[in-house]
């Protein structure tokens, strides 16, 4: 029998059930589609007033000025991978537009980025999709009235990584059911402390916890990877791109309607085929889940990076945007739809990131979902991370390398620099980090370590006993860069990976934690990242044209 994805009774009353969750197709209470917008009418009229105030502006000349501008309409391809545009967008009106919240608010200061041989580093963003029915447009299209004015949750998750030589691009999904454990964060606004959770939550309960922040620390916890931004984006705001953009072809095996006998379901109705949708369509084709594969997250996070692609697909064909006039509506879309980091506060520097991205080709995008299996008793109907599998992605992404199989064009890590000093002059904190979330601390793992660091010559090893937080991966950070060679030493006398010494604000000298890669004594094995993505991870090229959803039996008409 194909899962509902409904929680169980042991779910805990403050947590919507899946029914009533964010991008969850249960939310959606108007009944079958029809393929319009009722509120196109107003966004038209809204257009026509904006487009005639900005009718009596006058074009900037600058031709430096005229290079921002005309990309500026690549902020969507930066939420979709990729995309291009021409024409000119009025600069200081769209600056004023952007909204901003904080990169992160957990206690874990993110590493720094290790360069290639090239000093190139790669670029890592967290798109998310809000269901915040902050708004009377998100409240029509969202539906479950029960649930206004609540937390807003993070329905969709995706971390988009390009690589350092900007070859190739990854995408990890995260389905919204995933349980896992979400680290302490601070609401920027209100200074209110979110506690660290003691057991497993619901990914999608991070945006609730202060913001997109609280997402990215809870990714960075999880798989290790720096992340540069972040993008979210809600309801009416994939609705006015997709309109603005002109449609955007996906395929079904069968006529599908997504709405079963309780009336949950997007109200998504496609005949067999290719479709066109925009619009509202689009959003029911991105929050549909009843009626797709086996009617679970996993089969709507696989229709999602379909739309993803396609749309992509269409944004490099320029076709839709050689209009100044549509141009201009996506630009608008695109700025009055999305939530950045405020270190990509300006449209210049969102166009930067878009000259980035657009250098990858449709042919170089993999999208994946992370690895996941089926909980058991009260998590039966959640997934967790696949244990190797997942562990085995995000290494591939902390180690740039391609998820399509491809051979690269990234050039090797920059070689160990010289350390200034003997290993005997050499101080080097170690702490313990060997916790997982089913055992213990390892009992003297340290004091292990530290004993071999000695018999190296680091005679000036000393254990932290005070800082034990848990950590998946053993790991080297320094603080300043004249620290590097010295930190690279202690990495290569015990045979630790260079690319897991790294630069950090967080520490104040050498910190090596022990991980939970070395719980056993002896020296340290270091995972080798095999140069290929789990079947698991269902990778999906972006020049895949012949991707159709499977029908769920029973959803067809």
């Amino acid at each position: 029998m194909a899962r509902s994805g409904t929680p169980g009774e042991g779910t805990r009353p403050r947590v919507r059930h899946a029914g009533q969750l964010g991008w969850d197709d249960g939310l959606y209470e108007e009944g079958p589609a029809s393929g319009t917008d009722s509120g196109t009418g107003e966004r038209q009229a809204a257009s026509e007033e904006s487009g005639h105030r900005r009718g009596g502006a006058k074009r900037r000349g600058k031709k430096g000025r005229r290079r921002v501008l005309r990309w500026s309409a690549s902020v969507l391809a930066l939420l979709i991978i990729g995309g291009a545009g021409a024409g000119y967008l009025y600069y200081e009106h769209l600056n004023s537009n952007i909204k901003k919240a904080d990169l992160t608010l957990g206690d874990k200061k993110m590493a720094d980025h290790k360069a290639n041989a090239a000093g190139q580093t790669p670029l890592n963003i967290l798109l998310l999709g809000s269901d915040a029915r902050d708004n009377a447009e998100n409240q029509k299209l969202g539906g479950a009235k029960d649930t206004f004015g609540a937390r807003p949750l993070a329905d969709v998750q995706m971390l988009l990584h390009v690589s350092a030589d900007r070859s190739n691009m990854s995408v990890i999904s995260m389905p919204r059911d995933t349980m896992l454990k979400i680290p302490k964060c601070t609401d920027p606004k209100t200074k209110h402390v979110y506690p660290a959770t003691v057991g497993l939550e619901m990914t999608n309960e991070t945006l609730g916890r202060g913001g997109p922040g609280c997402s990215v620390a809870t990714w960075y916890e999880l798989t290790g990877i720096t992340i540069d931004h972040f993008m979210m984006i809600d309801f009416s705001g994939v609705v006015s791109m997709a309109d603005a953009i002109g449609g955007v072809p996906v395929c079904v095996k069968s006529n599908v309607y997504s709405r079963n006998s309780e009336g949950k379901g997007s109200g998504l109705k496609l005949k067999k085929g290719t479709t066109k949708i925009k619009g509202k369509q689009a959003l029911q084709w991105l929050r549909t889940r009843y009626g797709f594969e086996d009617g679970t997250d996993l089969g709507r996070t696989h229709a999602q990076h379909m739309y993803m692609n396609s749309m992509v697909r269409e944004l490099r064909k320029g076709t839709k945007l050689t209009d100044p006039g549509k141009l201009t509506d996506l630009a608008e879309a695109v700025i009055n739809a999305l939530t950045v980091d405020k270190s990509i506060d300006t449209v210049k520097k969102l166009y930067d990131l878009a000259e980035d991205l657009k250098q990858v080709p449709t042919k170089r995008i993999t999208m994946t979902t992370m690895p996941n299996v089926y909980g058991t008793g009260r998590l039966k109907e959640r997934v967790l991370p696949k244990p190797g599998d997942a562990d085995q992605l995000f290494q591939m992404v902390r180690d740039d390398i391609p998820l399509d199989g491809k051979a690269s064009k990234r050039k090797k890590p920059a070689a160990a620099k010289k350390p200034t000093a003997s290993p005997a002059e050499i101080p080097v904190t170690v702490r313990n980090g060997t916790r997982t979330e089913t055992d213990y601390p390892v009992k003297g793992r340290a004091s292990a370590v530290q004993t071999l660091l000695a018999g190296k010559g680091f005679t000036r090893a000393t254990i932290d006993a005070q800082s034990a937080e848990a950590a998946k991966r053993t790991g080297i950070l320094f603080p300043t860069v004249d620290m590097e060679g010295n930190a690279q030493a202690v990495a290569k006398a015990l045979g630790i990976p260079l690319t897991a010494v790294k630069r950090s604000a967080d520490v104040s000298g050498i910190t090596l934690t022990v991980g939970a890669d070395w719980r056993e004594d002896g020296p340290y094995h270091a995972p080798s990242a095999e140069e290929k993505t789990p079947d698991s991870a269902r990778a999906l090229n972006g020049d895949d044209k012949s991707a159709c959803m499977d029908i769920q039996p029973g959803f067809t008409w």
